[in-house]
């Protein structure tokens, strides 16, 4: 579909330090908009780190091949890691921050561009924002895919990733930063809407009702693939005759309330219906971000803390996305389990959607994922408030889900309700994002 109000082509440089063949969660939104963005009157320039720096990154080549080969992508070269881990370090930011710095600045003297867009959980990245908008003009924009400043880990008691004294200092670091770089923004992006409030409330002269609340969309192409492709070495046995579920993503701390309750409806399967609940398995891939060997088991403890550890395997170390993606359409049925944490995105429904399996759907009531699943009417969908909720609805699953059959049940999804949350019906309200800043206009809808 064509923009019906063509206009003379703007040029945004997006600075995405992961890129393809990289696979990491916060490239996923600017892959999914290239193939659109040129028809949709933006022409992209890519600013991202080499591959090989990247540490734990999984290489996918077959990534590349989703978007335009002819999209120019600026790759930068830093300080290895091998380098810097003898001293305890192993920040992309801090290996690889100048030399992208210096890139940007000098592509920017060289080039006309109308907007500066960054999407990245390197977050120090943001701060390169203010320069160039203080050097060449430029506004930018913000992609929040996570809370810079973030409370979670403390006001919930939890280990933060990285440990507690590196976690502390990013903090520090941020706390500092991120208010000169909200200041000069021509416009937020969030995936979720409580990143807006979060934001507000660090900084009370922010108007959360300013951002602009954009989830990751999804690509019926990434299906296709997925559907051919085959991982060479599976770490699940399909069609072995055993019932297998499935879940591709992170998991951690914060998924107790919604592992617990998974785990427990099944033990009471498992006590009413022996027989067929032997047959049940449960498969959790790419659940840590951390590299080998440093990854941990998150859904195992939940498992063997309910007594059906047997039944659940977890590799919790990143796999490539086609891989990921062949276990969701390959699998019995799927299971979409949330954070405790209401602000978690949304964005991890819409792959399980294109999957078209029967799912499971356990989030925070507060959670836009349930506010999202029960428009499309996917999946059977079970809402959790608190901690104490967990015994109620576990009986709930192991009823409806378990004994009932609704893990053998399609439910079809309101395509219509699905439309927005595309590659393409997203990038869409990108392109209007990107229209608003550079012509000085509040980006909410």
């Amino acid at each position: 579909m064509t923009d019906p109000t063509p206009r003379p082509p703007r040029k945004v440089l997006i600075v995405s330090p992961h890129f393809p063949p990289v696979n990491a969660p916060d490239m996923q939104r600017i892959r999914l908009a290239l193939p659109y963005l040129r028809a949709l009157g933006w022409e992209p320039v890519v600013l991202a780190v080499a591959p090989d720096l990247v540490e734990g990154g999984v290489l996918e080549p077959l990534l590349e091949q989703t978007y335009p080969a002819d999209i120019r992508v600026i790759r930068v070269r830093g300080i290895p890691q091998r380098a810097t881990r003898l001293v305890g370090v192993g920040s992309l930011w801090l290996r690889c921050g100048r030399a992208l710095r210096a890139a940007g600045d000098r592509l920017l003297r060289g080039e006309r561009f109308d907007l500066v867009f960054f999407s990245t959980t390197q977050f120090d990245a943001f701060t390169l924002g203010p320069r160039w908008k203080a050097m060449f003009g430029l506004p930018y924009i913000l992609d929040y895919q996570d809370p810079w400043i973030n409370n979670y880990y403390g006001l919930t008691n939890t280990s933060p990733p990285g440990g507690k004294l590196k976690f502390g200092f990013s903090q520090w670091c941020a706390r500092r930063r991120e208010p000169a770089v909200l200041r000069n923004t021509s416009g937020v992006i969030a995936v979720s809407a409580a990143y807006g409030t979060g934001l507000a409330r660090n900084h009370p002269w922010f108007d959360a009702g300013s951002v602009r609340v954009l989830p990751f969309g999804a690509s019926e192409q990434d299906v296709a693939t997925a559907r051919k492709h085959r991982p060479v070495a599976p770490l699940v046995a399909l069609g072995d005759g055993l019932f297998h579920h499935v879940y591709a993503g992170r998991c951690g701390p914060d998924m107790s309330t919604s592992l617990t309750i998974v785990f427990r409806a099944f033990k009471k399967f498992l006590a009413a219906r022996p027989a067929e609940a032997e047959r049940v398995r449960f498969h959790f891939i790419g659940t840590d971000y951390a590299p080998p060997p440093f990854g941990r088991e998150w859904a195992i403890p939940h498992a063997k803390a309910e007594g059906v550890a047997d039944y659940v395997t977890e590799h919790c170390y990143r796999v490539p996305y086609f891989d990921a993606f062949y276990y969701l359409t390959h699998a019995d049925a799927l299971i979409a389990v949330g954070s405790n944490d209401p602000t978690y995105s949304a964005s991890k429904i819409f792959p399980y959607v294109l999957a078209r399996r029967p799912m499971l759907v356990v989030f925070s009531a507060r959670s836009p994922v349930m506010a999202i699943a029960n428009a499309m009417g996917c999946g059977m969908r079970f809402a959790f408030g608190a901690t104490g909720d967990v015994d109620t609805l576990s009986t709930e699953i192991a009823n409806g889900w378990f004994i009932n059959g609704g893990m053998r049940k399609f439910v079809e999804t309101d395509a219509n309700a699905f439309l927005p949350y595309t590659a393409e019906g997203m990038t869409r309200t990108l392109r209007d994002c990107f229209d608003a800043a550079v012509e000085g206009r509040p980006m909410s809808p």
